[in-house]
């Protein structure tokens, strides 16, 4: 069975190349601005990605926020929002809210979102037909990290390898897959265990890696896999190895480890019968009545 998840996936790196070509600096938060990045579901994940490579490059105080979580009263210099549909109630109702400037990404210019920014950075060729989202963050994720002044060179050359390998059947066949990173990655570890359960309904769970030591790696064992985005912290491997667990650390990019981790995702759906473009439950946005 071929996918629209698939086809998705295996077009990140062009997409990529689309997005760095073109970075809209003009629009992106400047140097020094006090920024909240906003967004829900997977677009959190990538604003908590944003926000620290962001602090990471000396740009300014950046802080990542669900959007129904986000505080009042805060003041920020401009409120980055994430949204592939430009239809979440919640981002929406936010910007509606806060008298602060603000800039959105988003895949859809006939939605929404493009009355509530007040500038608009549209994506449409990385917008999807799946519900699951993956194209889009991660093309967003390119476009935010070149302009930071990346080189996203590598991290394509990266995502086409976690294309091409064979992917090992004991990430298949897994009971249980804990991700886990550092820094920015952590937000990537949350996307991919949020994207093994929306496609293939998997048991995944995702942390700091220096916090899997303090009470998660309780449940590594036989059959379960600890799936390291970036590099792992001293020690790690050999204590998950010692509980007879498997330990994944690939040395590739964490946003092109990612990509490798959606492939695994769809490839458990199938393997359970699934099919990861009608995720159970979900719906493209997240609209609520008033």
């Amino acid at each position: 069975m071929s996918t629209h998840t698939e086809a998705e996936i295996a077009s990140q790196p062009e997409c990529w190349r689309r997005a760095v070509a073109d970075v809209p600096a003009h629009a992106l938060p400047r140097p020094g601005e006090r920024v909240a990045v906003i967004g829900c579901g997977t677009s959190w994940f990538v604003a908590m990605a944003y926000a620290t490579l962001r602090e990471r490059a000396g740009q300014g105080e950046t802080d990542a926020f669900a959007a129904s979580e986000a505080p009042s009263g805060r003041r920020y210099d401009r409120v980055l929002a994430l949204t592939r549909s430009g239809t979440t109630t919640e981002v929406l109702d936010l910007l509606s809210r806060w008298d602060t400037p603000s800039t959105a990404i988003t895949a859809d210019p006939e939605t929404p979102i493009m009355r509530a920014a007040d500038q608009v950075i549209v994506l449409d060729y990385a917008d999807e037909r799946s519900v699951v989202q993956t194209r889009f963050a991660t093309t967003q994720l390119a476009m935010l990290r070149a302009g930071l002044g990346e080189d996203l060179g590598p991290v394509v050359a990266d995502a086409e390898r976690a294309l091409a390998e064979p992917l090992p059947d004991e990430l298949i066949s897994a009971e249980q897959v804990t991700f886990l990173g550092t820094g920015w990655a952590v937000g990537l570890a949350q996307e991919a265990a949020l994207k093994m359960r929306e496609a293939s309904r998997s048991w995944t769970e995702a942390y700091p890696a220096m916090e899997y030591r303090h009470g998660p790696i309780s449940i590594a064992g036989p059959g379960r896999v600890t799936w390291m985005l970036g590099a792992a912290p001293e020690g790690l491997r050999a204590q998950v190895e010692a509980t007879g667990g498997t330990f994944v650390e690939s040395g590739l990019d964490p946003m092109a480890e990612l990509v490798r981790a959606q492939r695994v995702a769809v490839a458990r759906a199938f393997a359970r019968g699934l099919n990861p473009d009608e995720p159970l439950h979900l719906t493209r946005s997240v609209i609520l009545s008033p």
